[in-house]
């Protein structure tokens, strides 16, 4: 059966299951859906409204989380979750506090004031409070992740799984606004996404949302 993935692409997660997909091997089509003025009947395959949606032939699974675990029993080649027990609760621990606490943060104090408003508006907007919320709200979430990344390469098992995509993932909206953990605080971090923003799962993403999304990613200083 044909994959779909319904959801714009420059949601955070709708990018974790295209590159979850990328990363394993996964062919899948994408159809753009915008929650904010979604079309009839979206409610009837997304019940919360939310982004994104997986479409495998005429059923239908809402939620990134679910659908990535759904797509690792589906294609279990290229495993991307854990099998210790231990490791493996880590790994969705991690992508559960990323999605449930760094995207409720960044997205709406943010990367929406700084980027999607300007868009929808047609004006740029005072950057003054979301540039401060970015600066004073957001660094407890990277010195978490900068402790719980200490000196590996990835955060679980020393291989790529979910966590280290579901991490990397909203980064990649701070990124498009011009915010990035500073590298001298937070230098194993910053090395982190800057590596994973640079395979080519993610990099494929980036520079397709660029042109619209990521003009102002220059503002960031190293």
């Amino acid at each position: 059966m044909s994959l779909t993935i319904l959801g714009g692409n420059v949601s955070p997660f709708v990018r974790k299951v295209r590159v979850f997909c990328a990363e394993k091997g996964i062919a899948y089509e994408l159809e753009p859906i915008n929650p904010f003025g979604a079309p009839e009947g979206f409610r009837d395959v997304s019940p919360l409204g939310k982004i994104p949606v997986l479409r495998d032939g005429d059923r239908h699974l809402p939620d990134s989380s679910i659908i990535c675990a759904y797509l690792e029993k589906l294609h279990p080649k290229t495993p991307l979750y854990p099998a210790d027990p231990w490791e493996h609760a880590r790994a969705t621990w991690l992508e559960e506090y990323v999605d449930g606490g760094v995207v409720p943060k960044a997205g709406p104090n943010v990367f929406f004031p700084l980027v999607l408003a300007p868009l929808m508006q047609g004006k740029e907007v005072d950057d003054a409070e979301p540039m401060r919320f970015a600066r004073e709200e957001m660094p407890p979430f990277y010195e978490y992740l900068e402790g719980e990344l200490g000196d590996e390469e990835f955060f679980v098992g020393g291989k790529l799984s979910i966590a280290d995509i579901a991490v990397a993932s909203p980064f990649v909206n701070l990124r498009h606004a011009g915010v990035a953990p500073e590298r001298a605080r937070f230098p194993r971090l910053r090395a982190f996404l800057d590596h994973m923003h640079g395979r080519p799962s993610f990099k494929a993403c980036i520079e397709e949302e660029a042109p619209v999304y990521g003009k102002r990613a220059a503002l960031i200083q190293d």
